[in-house]
Protein backbone atom coordinates (compact mmCIF):
# COMPACT_ATOMS: atom_id res chain seq x y z
CA UNK A 1 0.00 0.00 0.00
CA UNK A 2 1.75 3.59 -1.02
CA UNK A 3 1.30 6.19 1.58
CA UNK A 4 2.30 9.72 0.60
CA UNK A 5 3.14 11.10 3.72
CA UNK A 6 5.38 7.96 5.53
CA UNK A 7 7.17 7.72 2.12
CA UNK A 8 8.48 11.23 1.94
CA UNK A 9 10.88 11.96 5.43
CA UNK A 10 10.93 15.74 4.45
CA UNK A 11 7.33 16.36 5.54
CA UNK A 12 7.87 14.86 8.47
CA UNK A 13 10.81 17.44 8.86
CA UNK A 14 9.33 20.49 8.80
CA UNK A 15 6.26 19.17 10.56
CA UNK A 16 8.39 19.25 13.39
CA UNK A 17 10.26 23.04 13.02
CA UNK A 18 10.56 24.40 16.79
CA UNK A 19 7.77 27.25 16.32
CA UNK A 20 5.16 24.58 15.84
CA UNK A 21 5.15 24.65 19.68
CA UNK A 22 4.43 27.92 20.15
CA UNK A 23 1.71 27.66 17.02
CA UNK A 24 -0.19 24.66 18.74
CA UNK A 25 -0.05 25.96 22.45
CA UNK A 26 -1.87 29.04 20.86
CA UNK A 27 -4.21 27.27 18.49
CA UNK A 28 -5.50 24.82 21.26
CA UNK A 29 -5.76 27.96 24.31
CA UNK A 30 -3.53 25.48 26.05
CA UNK A 31 -5.40 22.25 25.24
CA UNK A 32 -8.68 23.36 26.56
CA UNK A 33 -10.84 21.90 24.34
CA UNK A 34 -9.52 18.40 25.95
CA UNK A 35 -12.31 18.92 28.30
CA UNK A 36 -15.07 19.40 25.49
CA UNK A 37 -14.40 17.17 22.66
CA UNK A 38 -12.80 13.71 23.75
CA UNK A 39 -10.25 14.06 19.91
CA UNK A 40 -8.89 17.16 21.16
CA UNK A 41 -5.60 17.15 22.83
CA UNK A 42 -4.00 16.97 26.22
CA UNK A 43 -0.88 18.46 24.95
CA UNK A 44 1.57 19.51 22.52
CA UNK A 45 2.93 15.68 21.79
CA UNK A 46 -0.72 14.49 21.58
CA UNK A 47 -1.41 17.62 19.53
CA UNK A 48 1.35 16.38 16.93
CA UNK A 49 0.55 12.56 17.06
CA UNK A 50 -2.96 13.42 16.09
CA UNK A 51 -1.66 15.56 12.91
CA UNK A 52 0.80 12.41 11.87
CA UNK A 53 -1.90 10.16 12.07
CA UNK A 54 -4.48 12.35 10.09
CA UNK A 55 -1.35 13.09 7.53
CA UNK A 56 -0.81 9.26 7.46
CA UNK A 57 -4.56 8.76 6.84
CA UNK A 58 -4.45 11.96 4.01
CA UNK A 59 -1.38 9.86 2.53
CA UNK A 60 -2.83 6.28 2.63
CA UNK A 61 -6.08 8.29 0.06
CA UNK A 62 -3.76 9.68 -1.82
CA UNK A 63 -1.44 6.66 -2.72
CA UNK A 64 -4.05 3.90 -2.91
CA UNK A 65 -7.17 5.97 -4.32
CA UNK A 66 -6.46 9.22 -5.39
CA UNK A 67 -3.15 8.72 -7.32
CA UNK A 68 -4.41 5.58 -9.01
CA UNK A 69 -7.52 7.35 -9.72
CA UNK A 70 -6.05 10.48 -11.46
CA UNK A 71 -5.48 9.41 -15.12
CA UNK A 72 -9.07 8.26 -15.21
CA UNK A 73 -10.04 11.66 -14.26
CA UNK A 74 -8.42 13.41 -17.12
CA UNK A 75 -9.50 11.54 -19.75
CA UNK A 76 -12.77 11.75 -18.45
CA UNK A 77 -13.24 15.14 -17.00
CA UNK A 78 -16.26 17.00 -15.59
CA UNK A 79 -18.96 17.40 -18.04
CA UNK A 80 -22.25 19.96 -17.74
CA UNK A 81 -25.95 19.41 -18.67
CA UNK A 82 -29.52 20.77 -17.26
CA UNK A 83 -27.36 24.12 -16.27
CA UNK A 84 -25.25 21.65 -13.70
CA UNK A 85 -21.59 20.16 -13.53
CA UNK A 86 -20.44 16.95 -12.73
CA UNK A 87 -17.77 15.18 -11.45
CA UNK A 88 -15.65 12.41 -13.18
CA UNK A 89 -16.81 9.17 -11.64
CA UNK A 90 -13.32 9.00 -9.79
CA UNK A 91 -13.51 12.67 -8.49
CA UNK A 92 -16.76 11.23 -7.18
CA UNK A 93 -14.66 8.63 -5.25
CA UNK A 94 -12.10 10.83 -3.84
CA UNK A 95 -14.37 13.12 -2.54
CA UNK A 96 -16.12 10.32 -0.89
CA UNK A 97 -13.38 9.00 0.49
CA UNK A 98 -12.17 12.22 2.21
CA UNK A 99 -15.37 12.86 3.34
CA UNK A 100 -15.89 9.07 5.50
CA UNK A 101 -12.26 10.15 6.64
CA UNK A 102 -13.22 13.27 8.25
CA UNK A 103 -10.56 15.56 6.13
CA UNK A 104 -12.97 18.10 5.17
CA UNK A 105 -13.13 21.41 7.22
CA UNK A 106 -9.44 20.29 8.75
CA UNK A 107 -8.91 23.93 9.92
CA UNK A 108 -12.09 24.99 11.43
CA UNK A 109 -12.74 25.06 15.18
CA UNK A 110 -14.01 21.33 16.84
CA UNK A 111 -17.23 23.50 17.74
CA UNK A 112 -17.98 22.99 14.51
CA UNK A 113 -16.80 19.94 13.63
CA UNK A 114 -13.59 20.63 12.31
CA UNK A 115 -10.55 19.20 13.26
CA UNK A 116 -8.76 22.99 14.37
CA UNK A 117 -5.55 22.29 12.88
CA UNK A 118 -3.31 24.60 12.29
CA UNK A 119 -2.88 25.75 8.74
CA UNK A 120 0.98 24.55 8.48
CA UNK A 121 -0.35 20.53 8.57
CA UNK A 122 -3.41 21.58 6.64
CA UNK A 123 -1.30 22.91 3.91
CA UNK A 124 0.97 19.84 4.47
CA UNK A 125 -2.11 17.91 3.31
CA UNK A 126 -3.03 20.04 0.44
CA UNK A 127 0.68 19.16 -0.41
CA UNK A 128 0.52 15.92 -0.75
CA UNK A 129 -3.16 15.63 -2.23
CA UNK A 130 -1.46 17.95 -5.04
CA UNK A 131 0.77 15.24 -5.54
CA UNK A 132 -1.80 12.56 -6.08
CA UNK A 133 -4.03 14.73 -8.70
CA UNK A 134 -3.60 18.52 -9.01
CA UNK A 135 -7.39 19.00 -10.34
CA UNK A 136 -8.54 16.98 -7.25
CA UNK A 137 -6.76 19.36 -4.77
CA UNK A 138 -8.59 21.94 -6.27
CA UNK A 139 -11.85 21.00 -5.16
CA UNK A 140 -10.78 19.52 -1.60
CA UNK A 141 -8.62 22.87 -1.02
CA UNK A 142 -11.64 24.85 -1.45
CA UNK A 143 -12.65 23.70 2.07
CA UNK A 144 -10.50 26.69 3.32
CA UNK A 145 -12.96 29.43 2.06
CA UNK A 146 -14.83 28.40 5.04
CA UNK A 147 -11.64 30.17 7.06
CA UNK A 148 -12.83 33.51 5.73
CA UNK A 149 -16.86 32.72 6.29
CA UNK A 150 -15.41 31.79 9.99
CA UNK A 151 -13.36 34.99 9.79
CA UNK A 152 -15.57 37.86 8.65
CA UNK A 153 -19.63 36.12 8.87
CA UNK A 154 -21.35 36.66 11.84
CA UNK A 155 -22.24 33.86 14.01
CA UNK A 156 -25.35 32.60 12.80
CA UNK A 157 -23.40 32.38 9.48
CA UNK A 158 -20.82 30.35 11.26
CA UNK A 159 -23.21 27.88 12.71
CA UNK A 160 -25.12 27.25 9.90
CA UNK A 161 -22.24 27.31 7.07
CA UNK A 162 -19.36 25.76 8.62
CA UNK A 163 -20.61 22.30 9.80
CA UNK A 164 -21.63 21.88 6.33
CA UNK A 165 -18.09 21.99 4.63
CA UNK A 166 -17.02 20.17 7.48
CA UNK A 167 -19.03 17.32 6.59
CA UNK A 168 -17.69 17.52 3.30
CA UNK A 169 -20.01 20.26 0.90
CA UNK A 170 -18.08 21.51 -1.07
CA UNK A 171 -17.29 25.59 -1.57
CA UNK A 172 -16.00 28.22 -4.43
CA UNK A 173 -15.01 31.62 -4.63
CA UNK A 174 -17.30 33.51 -7.34
CA UNK A 175 -14.83 36.72 -7.85
CA UNK A 176 -13.91 37.04 -12.11
CA UNK A 177 -15.65 37.50 -14.70
CA UNK A 178 -15.63 38.28 -18.56
CA UNK A 179 -14.54 41.73 -18.12
CA UNK A 180 -13.42 41.18 -14.61
CA UNK A 181 -10.31 38.75 -14.53
CA UNK A 182 -6.92 39.76 -12.52
CA UNK A 183 -8.90 43.63 -12.29
CA UNK A 184 -11.43 42.49 -9.82
CA UNK A 185 -12.25 46.11 -8.73
CA UNK A 186 -14.43 46.14 -12.14
CA UNK A 187 -16.31 43.00 -11.47
CA UNK A 188 -20.47 44.14 -11.78
CA UNK A 189 -22.78 40.95 -11.00
CA UNK A 190 -25.35 42.74 -9.08
CA UNK A 191 -26.18 42.91 -5.79
CA UNK A 192 -29.77 44.22 -5.09
CA UNK A 193 -31.84 44.38 -1.83
CA UNK A 194 -35.03 44.22 -1.49
CA UNK A 195 -37.91 45.66 0.68
CA UNK A 196 -37.75 43.18 3.43
CA UNK A 197 -33.91 43.84 3.25
CA UNK A 198 -32.79 40.46 1.46
CA UNK A 199 -30.46 40.40 -1.08
CA UNK A 200 -30.54 38.77 -5.02
CA UNK A 201 -27.59 38.65 -7.42
CA UNK A 202 -27.75 39.00 -10.95
CA UNK A 203 -25.12 38.84 -13.53
CA UNK A 204 -22.01 36.36 -15.11
CA UNK A 205 -19.14 35.02 -13.43
CA UNK A 206 -16.23 32.88 -15.22
CA UNK A 207 -13.26 30.82 -14.74
CA UNK A 208 -14.98 29.80 -11.59
CA UNK A 209 -13.00 26.53 -9.78
CA UNK A 210 -15.84 24.25 -8.69
CA UNK A 211 -18.24 26.79 -9.40
CA UNK A 212 -21.26 24.20 -8.82
CA UNK A 213 -20.38 24.15 -5.25
CA UNK A 214 -22.73 23.99 -2.56
CA UNK A 215 -21.75 26.91 -1.14
CA UNK A 216 -20.56 30.11 -2.95
CA UNK A 217 -18.60 33.34 -1.55
CA UNK A 218 -19.66 35.65 -4.15
CA UNK A 219 -18.09 39.61 -5.25
CA UNK A 220 -20.82 41.89 -5.68
CA UNK A 221 -21.71 45.41 -6.62
CA UNK A 222 -23.61 46.14 -4.07
CA UNK A 223 -23.27 49.86 -4.36
CA UNK A 224 -25.53 51.78 -7.42
CA UNK A 225 -23.84 53.85 -9.49
CA UNK A 226 -20.15 52.95 -8.32
CA UNK A 227 -17.36 51.59 -10.72
CA UNK A 228 -14.47 50.61 -8.28
CA UNK A 229 -13.65 48.51 -5.53
CA UNK A 230 -15.27 50.51 -2.67
CA UNK A 231 -19.09 49.33 -3.94
CA UNK A 232 -18.20 45.88 -3.77
CA UNK A 233 -18.97 43.58 -0.72
CA UNK A 234 -18.75 39.84 -0.71
CA UNK A 235 -22.12 37.41 -0.22
CA UNK A 236 -22.72 34.06 0.40
CA UNK A 237 -24.75 31.90 -1.96
CA UNK A 238 -26.36 28.60 -1.03
CA UNK A 239 -26.85 26.53 -4.04
CA UNK A 240 -30.08 25.11 -2.35
CA UNK A 241 -32.23 28.34 -2.89
CA UNK A 242 -31.46 28.05 -6.36
CA UNK A 243 -31.22 30.41 -9.14
CA UNK A 244 -27.70 29.89 -10.10
CA UNK A 245 -27.05 27.86 -13.41
CA UNK A 246 -24.32 26.70 -15.41
CA UNK A 247 -23.72 28.02 -18.47
CA UNK A 248 -20.52 25.76 -19.41
CA UNK A 249 -17.38 24.38 -18.22
CA UNK A 250 -14.37 25.35 -19.60
CA UNK A 251 -12.43 23.12 -22.24
CA UNK A 252 -9.00 23.43 -20.57
CA UNK A 253 -5.26 22.29 -21.17
CA UNK A 254 -5.15 20.58 -17.82
CA UNK A 255 -6.63 20.09 -14.77
CA UNK A 256 -9.31 18.44 -16.31
CA UNK A 257 -10.85 16.54 -13.23
CA UNK A 258 -11.53 20.45 -11.86
CA UNK A 259 -15.16 21.92 -13.61
CA UNK A 260 -14.21 25.88 -14.36
CA UNK A 261 -17.52 26.95 -15.08
CA UNK A 262 -18.90 30.17 -16.54
CA UNK A 263 -22.38 31.00 -13.80
CA UNK A 264 -25.66 32.59 -14.81
CA UNK A 265 -26.86 34.23 -11.66
CA UNK A 266 -30.95 35.21 -12.18
CA UNK A 267 -32.57 36.93 -9.03
CA UNK A 268 -30.57 34.26 -6.74
CA UNK A 269 -30.73 34.73 -3.29
CA UNK A 270 -27.93 35.84 -1.23
CA UNK A 271 -27.09 37.21 2.12
CA UNK A 272 -24.57 39.58 3.19
CA UNK A 273 -21.26 38.53 4.86
CA UNK A 274 -19.59 41.05 6.77
CA UNK A 275 -19.94 44.74 6.26
CA UNK A 276 -20.96 46.28 2.93
CA UNK A 277 -18.55 48.20 0.62
CA UNK A 278 -15.76 46.04 2.61
CA UNK A 279 -16.31 42.91 -0.45
CA UNK A 280 -12.94 43.81 -2.01
CA UNK A 281 -10.78 45.98 0.22
CA UNK A 282 -10.58 43.49 2.90
CA UNK A 283 -12.24 40.02 2.14
CA UNK A 284 -11.26 39.29 -0.91
CA UNK A 285 -7.86 39.90 0.01
CA UNK A 286 -8.09 37.49 2.57
CA UNK A 287 -9.54 35.20 0.71
CA UNK A 288 -6.99 35.32 -2.08
CA UNK A 289 -4.29 35.34 0.16
CA UNK A 290 -4.94 31.60 1.43
CA UNK A 291 -5.72 30.64 -2.14
CA UNK A 292 -2.11 31.86 -2.83
CA UNK A 293 -0.84 29.94 0.04
CA UNK A 294 -2.99 26.88 -1.46
CA UNK A 295 -1.35 27.20 -5.10
CA UNK A 296 1.89 27.32 -3.15
CA UNK A 297 1.36 24.18 -1.37
CA UNK A 298 -0.10 22.58 -5.55
CA UNK A 299 3.04 24.05 -6.78
CA UNK A 300 5.21 22.24 -4.12
CA UNK A 301 3.17 19.16 -5.10
CA UNK A 302 3.33 19.11 -8.75
CA UNK A 303 7.13 19.87 -8.26
CA UNK A 304 7.31 16.48 -6.09
CA UNK A 305 5.54 14.40 -8.46
CA UNK A 306 7.83 15.52 -11.56
CA UNK A 307 10.67 14.59 -9.45
CA UNK A 308 9.74 11.52 -8.81
CA UNK A 309 8.74 10.36 -12.07
CA UNK A 310 11.71 11.71 -13.27
CA UNK A 311 14.15 9.69 -11.10
CA UNK A 312 12.25 6.38 -11.85
CA UNK A 313 12.43 6.82 -15.35
CA UNK A 314 16.38 7.82 -15.32
CA UNK A 315 16.99 4.54 -13.03
CA UNK A 316 14.96 2.38 -15.15
CA UNK A 317 15.75 3.59 -18.84
CA UNK A 318 19.19 2.06 -20.52
CA UNK A 319 20.66 3.14 -22.95
CA UNK A 320 24.09 2.48 -24.22
CA UNK A 321 24.34 -0.34 -21.74
CA UNK A 322 23.98 1.57 -18.52
CA UNK A 323 20.76 3.28 -16.96
CA UNK A 324 20.31 6.99 -17.91
CA UNK A 325 20.69 8.26 -14.31
CA UNK A 326 24.51 7.63 -14.66
CA UNK A 327 24.88 10.35 -17.51
CA UNK A 328 25.76 13.91 -15.86
CA UNK A 329 23.64 15.45 -18.14
CA UNK A 330 20.67 13.78 -16.69
CA UNK A 331 21.92 13.46 -13.11
CA UNK A 332 22.41 17.54 -13.26
CA UNK A 333 18.87 17.95 -14.50
CA UNK A 334 17.98 15.58 -11.26
CA UNK A 335 19.90 17.59 -8.76
CA UNK A 336 18.70 20.77 -9.64
CA UNK A 337 14.69 19.78 -9.49
CA UNK A 338 15.72 18.26 -6.01
CA UNK A 339 17.13 21.86 -5.08
CA UNK A 340 14.17 23.37 -6.43
CA UNK A 341 11.61 21.29 -4.73
CA UNK A 342 13.20 21.46 -1.47
CA UNK A 343 13.74 25.19 -1.79
CA UNK A 344 10.11 25.90 -2.65
CA UNK A 345 9.16 23.26 0.23
CA UNK A 346 11.07 25.15 2.63
CA UNK A 347 9.41 28.47 1.97
CA UNK A 348 6.02 26.92 1.74
CA UNK A 349 6.41 26.02 5.13
CA UNK A 350 8.09 29.30 6.57
CA UNK A 351 5.09 31.02 4.87
CA UNK A 352 2.45 28.28 6.27
CA UNK A 353 4.42 28.52 10.32
CA UNK A 354 3.94 32.88 9.64
CA UNK A 355 0.49 32.25 8.79
CA UNK A 356 -0.51 30.42 11.90
CA UNK A 357 1.26 32.40 13.83
CA UNK A 358 -0.23 36.44 12.71
CA UNK A 359 -4.43 34.69 12.39
CA UNK A 360 -4.15 32.14 16.03
CA UNK A 361 -3.25 35.75 17.93
CA UNK A 362 -5.89 37.40 15.58
CA UNK A 363 -8.58 34.94 16.52
CA UNK A 364 -7.45 35.10 20.17
CA UNK A 365 -7.74 38.90 20.47
CA UNK A 366 -11.68 38.30 19.78
CA UNK A 367 -11.71 36.55 23.00
CA UNK A 368 -9.63 39.00 25.02
CA UNK A 369 -7.43 41.67 24.46
CA UNK A 370 -3.90 41.02 23.21
CA UNK A 371 -1.25 41.91 25.57
CA UNK A 372 1.31 44.61 23.90
CA UNK A 373 3.88 42.06 23.45
CA UNK A 374 1.29 39.85 21.42
CA UNK A 375 0.12 42.57 19.56
CA UNK A 376 3.63 43.25 18.41
CA UNK A 377 3.93 39.40 17.84
CA UNK A 378 0.73 39.68 15.37
CA UNK A 379 2.11 42.71 13.22
CA UNK A 380 5.65 41.12 12.70
CA UNK A 381 4.35 37.79 11.63
CA UNK A 382 1.17 39.43 9.61
CA UNK A 383 4.08 41.29 7.64
CA UNK A 384 6.13 38.47 7.30
CA UNK A 385 3.13 35.93 6.00
CA UNK A 386 2.35 39.71 3.57
CA UNK A 387 5.76 39.43 2.58
CA UNK A 388 6.49 35.47 1.82
CA UNK A 389 3.19 34.36 0.34
CA UNK A 390 3.11 36.27 -3.14
CA UNK A 391 6.96 34.93 -3.15
CA UNK A 392 5.81 31.36 -2.34
CA UNK A 393 3.09 31.57 -4.71
CA UNK A 394 5.31 33.26 -7.70
CA UNK A 395 8.69 31.36 -7.42
CA UNK A 396 7.28 28.04 -6.35
CA UNK A 397 4.78 27.70 -9.52
CA UNK A 398 7.54 28.85 -11.73
CA UNK A 399 9.48 26.25 -10.09
CA UNK A 400 7.00 23.71 -10.68
CA UNK A 401 6.07 24.79 -14.50
CA UNK A 402 10.41 24.26 -14.87
CA UNK A 403 10.23 20.61 -12.99
CA UNK A 404 7.25 19.37 -14.77
CA UNK A 405 9.37 20.63 -17.89
CA UNK A 406 12.58 19.03 -17.04
CA UNK A 407 10.37 15.55 -16.16
CA UNK A 408 9.42 15.45 -19.63
CA UNK A 409 12.68 16.12 -20.94
CA UNK A 410 14.69 13.22 -19.14
CA UNK A 411 11.73 11.27 -20.63
CA UNK A 412 12.68 12.81 -24.09
CA UNK A 413 9.98 11.25 -26.66
CA UNK A 414 8.33 8.73 -24.12
CA UNK A 415 7.41 12.03 -22.30
CA UNK A 416 5.11 13.56 -25.60
CA UNK A 417 2.99 10.60 -25.12
CA UNK A 418 -0.38 10.18 -22.89
CA UNK A 419 1.21 6.73 -21.51
CA UNK A 420 3.22 8.52 -18.89
CA UNK A 421 1.90 10.20 -16.27
CA UNK A 422 4.74 13.20 -16.92
CA UNK A 423 2.75 14.35 -20.01
CA UNK A 424 -0.29 15.56 -17.17
CA UNK A 425 1.92 16.93 -14.86
CA UNK A 426 3.16 19.19 -17.53
CA UNK A 427 -0.28 19.80 -18.74
CA UNK A 428 -1.58 20.42 -14.52
CA UNK A 429 1.52 22.25 -13.58
CA UNK A 430 0.93 25.19 -16.38
CA UNK A 431 -1.49 26.92 -14.34
CA UNK A 432 0.04 27.07 -11.19
CA UNK A 433 1.40 30.62 -12.30
CA UNK A 434 -1.37 31.77 -13.96
CA UNK A 435 -4.58 31.29 -11.58
CA UNK A 436 -4.81 33.10 -7.95
CA UNK A 437 -2.90 36.01 -9.59
CA UNK A 438 -0.32 35.80 -12.34
CA UNK A 439 3.71 35.63 -11.10
CA UNK A 440 3.65 38.80 -12.68
CA UNK A 441 1.29 39.82 -10.15
CA UNK A 442 2.94 38.11 -7.27
CA UNK A 443 6.16 40.43 -7.97
CA UNK A 444 3.83 43.21 -8.16
CA UNK A 445 2.30 42.53 -3.80
CA UNK A 446 6.12 41.07 -3.22
CA UNK A 447 8.06 44.36 -4.79
CA UNK A 448 7.06 46.77 -1.32
CA UNK A 449 8.73 44.12 0.88
CA UNK A 450 12.19 45.28 -1.01
CA UNK A 451 11.95 48.80 -0.73
CA UNK A 452 10.56 48.55 2.75
CA UNK A 453 13.67 46.30 3.83
CA UNK A 454 11.22 43.24 5.23
CA UNK A 455 13.18 40.69 3.29
CA UNK A 456 16.06 42.51 4.02
CA UNK A 457 15.37 42.03 8.02
CA UNK A 458 13.98 38.56 7.67
CA UNK A 459 17.25 37.64 5.49
CA UNK A 460 19.19 39.43 8.27
CA UNK A 461 17.21 37.06 11.16
CA UNK A 462 18.14 34.12 9.26
CA UNK A 463 21.76 35.09 8.87
CA UNK A 464 22.25 35.76 13.49
CA UNK A 465 21.66 31.82 12.95
CA UNK A 466 24.43 29.82 14.23
CA UNK A 467 25.22 26.78 12.00
CA UNK A 468 27.74 23.79 12.28
CA UNK A 469 31.07 24.32 11.47
CA UNK A 470 30.72 22.58 8.09
CA UNK A 471 28.07 24.82 6.49
CA UNK A 472 30.16 28.16 8.41
CA UNK A 473 31.72 28.55 4.01
CA UNK A 474 28.31 28.38 2.73
CA UNK A 475 26.67 31.47 4.84
CA UNK A 476 29.89 33.03 4.31
CA UNK A 477 28.79 33.42 0.66
CA UNK A 478 24.83 34.08 1.51
CA UNK A 479 26.19 37.41 3.15
CA UNK A 480 28.57 38.19 0.06
CA UNK A 481 25.05 37.39 -2.02
CA UNK A 482 23.58 39.26 0.43
CA UNK A 483 25.33 42.42 -0.21
CA UNK A 484 24.84 42.07 -3.97
CA UNK A 485 21.46 42.17 -3.18
CA UNK A 486 21.66 45.36 -0.97
CA UNK A 487 23.47 47.05 -3.61
CA UNK A 488 21.01 46.47 -6.89
CA UNK A 489 18.26 47.55 -4.27
CA UNK A 490 20.25 51.19 -3.91
CA UNK A 491 20.88 51.09 -7.76
CA UNK A 492 17.49 51.10 -8.34
CA UNK A 493 16.38 53.46 -5.32
CA UNK A 494 19.15 56.07 -6.62
CA UNK A 495 16.94 56.80 -9.68
CA UNK A 496 13.99 57.48 -7.99
CA UNK A 497 11.92 56.85 -10.85
CA UNK A 498 8.44 54.30 -10.08
CA UNK A 499 8.60 52.86 -13.84
CA UNK A 500 12.49 51.86 -13.17
CA UNK A 501 11.29 50.28 -10.26
CA UNK A 502 8.77 48.68 -11.62
CA UNK A 503 11.04 47.79 -14.40
CA UNK A 504 13.25 45.88 -12.43
CA UNK A 505 11.00 44.56 -9.56
CA UNK A 506 11.08 40.48 -10.78
CA UNK A 507 14.36 40.84 -10.46
CA UNK A 508 14.92 42.62 -7.14
CA UNK A 509 12.35 40.18 -5.81
CA UNK A 510 13.50 37.14 -7.49
CA UNK A 511 17.26 37.93 -5.82
CA UNK A 512 15.43 38.21 -2.54
CA UNK A 513 13.72 34.85 -2.93
CA UNK A 514 16.66 33.61 -4.09
CA UNK A 515 18.48 34.32 -0.69
CA UNK A 516 15.58 33.55 1.85
CA UNK A 517 15.50 30.08 0.03
CA UNK A 518 19.12 29.65 0.38
CA UNK A 519 19.09 30.36 3.94
CA UNK A 520 16.00 28.30 4.60
CA UNK A 521 17.90 25.35 3.45
CA UNK A 522 20.82 26.39 5.20
CA UNK A 523 18.70 26.11 8.83
CA UNK A 524 17.38 22.81 7.23
CA UNK A 525 20.73 20.98 6.46
CA UNK A 526 21.60 22.62 10.04
CA UNK A 527 18.96 20.56 11.82
CA UNK A 528 18.67 17.85 9.24
CA UNK A 529 22.11 16.53 6.97
CA UNK A 530 19.76 15.42 4.30
CA UNK A 531 19.31 18.68 3.42
CA UNK A 532 22.76 18.95 2.38
CA UNK A 533 23.05 18.07 -1.24
CA UNK A 534 20.43 20.63 -1.99
CA UNK A 535 21.57 23.82 -0.25
CA UNK A 536 24.71 23.23 -2.22
CA UNK A 537 23.14 22.81 -5.75
CA UNK A 538 20.74 25.91 -4.93
CA UNK A 539 23.47 28.05 -3.49
CA UNK A 540 25.05 27.78 -6.50
CA UNK A 541 21.92 28.28 -8.36
CA UNK A 542 21.67 31.44 -6.11
CA UNK A 543 24.80 32.48 -6.86
CA UNK A 544 24.44 32.66 -10.44
CA UNK A 545 20.95 34.21 -10.49
CA UNK A 546 21.77 37.06 -8.00
CA UNK A 547 25.22 37.98 -10.17
CA UNK A 548 23.37 37.94 -13.32
CA UNK A 549 20.70 39.96 -12.16
CA UNK A 550 22.96 42.24 -9.92
CA UNK A 551 24.92 42.73 -13.37
CA UNK A 552 21.86 43.46 -15.33
CA UNK A 553 20.80 46.50 -12.58
CA UNK A 554 24.23 47.45 -12.54
CA UNK A 555 25.29 47.94 -16.29
CA UNK A 556 21.46 48.89 -17.31
CA UNK A 557 22.01 52.62 -19.04
CA UNK A 558 18.05 54.06 -17.60
CA UNK A 559 18.13 55.95 -20.71
CA UNK A 560 16.90 52.56 -22.49
CA UNK A 561 13.96 52.18 -20.72
CA UNK A 562 11.92 53.63 -23.14
CA UNK A 563 12.74 51.30 -25.81
CA UNK A 564 12.08 48.36 -23.74
CA UNK A 565 8.10 49.85 -22.73
CA UNK A 566 7.09 50.71 -25.77
CA UNK A 567 8.10 47.75 -28.04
Amino acid sequence: MANFYTDNPDLRHHLNHPLMRRIVELRERNYTDAEKFDYAPLNFEDAMDNYERTLQVVGEICGDLIAPNAEGVDHQGASCSDGRAHYADGTVDNLKACRQAGLMGMAMPRRFGGLNFPITPYIMAADIVSRADTGFENLWGLQDCAETLYEFGDEDQKQRFIPRVCEGETMSMDLTEPDAGSDLQSVMLKATQKEDGTWVLNGVKRFITNGDSDIHLVLARSEEGTKDGRGLSMFIYDKRNGGVNVRRIENKMGIKGSPTCELVYKDAPAELCGSRRMGLIKYVMALMNGARLGIAAQSVGVSEIAYREALAYAQERRQFGKAIIEFPAIAEILSVMKAKLDASRSLLYECARFVDMYKVLDDISKERPLTAEEKAERKHYNRLADALTPMAKGMGSEYCNQNAYDCIQIHGGSGFMKDYACERIYRDARITSIYEGTTQLQVVAAIRHVTTGTYKALIDTYAAEEVRPELASIKERLATLTDMYVAAIAAVEEQANPQYTDFMARRLVEMAGNLVMSYLLLLDANRNDSFTASLNVYVNMAAAEITRHAEFIRTFDIAQLPYYLNK
